[in-house]
């Protein structure tokens, strides 16, 4: 199954009181696996990025300002995401965000149905704790010494990663690879060999085999071959 995983970055919290989307990052997963296939994009908010909001990803409006705009890259993100899943990491905030953007531009909002709030199956799955992404990381020990700041695609990598342990897929990935490595390997450690289901035709005609016996047969008992045989078996004793 398809899905995607997504986060993006904004000016602040709330788009109904004028922020906007200045980022969006997705990782494309297949059965639970990351394809190495992503989307990201900055985006020009066409407004100032508050102080706060700049503490928390880094992204200035000097920088964002030469980034195109939300329409310009629309058919691109809708294009990527398909009509798969949607995993996101308290996925109201993300898709309000998005779903504000395309009514802007007069454009289809995105289902809540097709969403997969991460945050939701965490509290859920670890009550009464913090489960903000730096919390999950650090419980399923994924590595995120590089997150310095959020960052949409990055955020978006980590969470795929957090996303397979949360709902219990890589343990089963590595029974299910388990099983493969013992029907691969036989008891005396050489993997059993695949037959064809129809054999190869013969490239060699039977003149070719014909020439081919008569050409060992000049060669004699010098043949080098002939070294390598098992000696004859000793008859019965007289």
């Amino acid at each position: 199954m398809r899905e995607i995983v997504l986060d993006t970055e904004t000016t602040g919290l709330d788009p109904l009181r004028g922020d906007r989307l200045v980022e969006v990052g997705c990782v494309e997963i297949f059965n639970r696996m990351p394809t190495g296939q992503t989307f990201h994009r900055y985006i020009n908010p066409e407004r100032d990025m508050p102080a706060e909001a700049f503490a928390v990803h880094g992204l200035s409006g000097e920088f964002l300002a030469t980034k195109p705009l939300f329409h310009e890259v629309v058919d691109e993100f809708l294009e990527f995401i398909g009509d798969a899943p949607l995993v996101i990491h308290n996925a109201s905030f993300d898709i309000s965000f998005i779903n504000a953007e395309l009514d802007r531009i007069k454009r289809v909002a995105i289902p809540r149905d097709r969403l997969v709030d991460t945050l939701l199956l965490a509290r859920r799955k670890h009550p009464g704790v913090s489960n903000r992404l730096d919390d999950l990381c650090s419980r399923y020990a994924i590595d995120n010494s590089h997150r310095t700041k959020h960052g949409a695609l990055l955020d978006a990598e980590l969470l795929a990663e957090v996303y397979v342990d949360l709902i219990g897929a890589r343990q089963s990935q590595l029974i299910l690879a388990s099983e493969n490595e013992e029907i691969r390997v036989s008891a005396a450690g050489e993997a059993p060999r695949r037959q064809r289901p129809t054999p190869l035709a013969a490239r060699i005609s039977d003149a070719e085999r014909e020439a081919h016996r008569t050409f060992i047969a000049t060669l004699g008992d010098m043949a080098i071959w002939n070294e390598f045989l098992p000696a004859p078996a000793a008859g019965p004793a007289g």
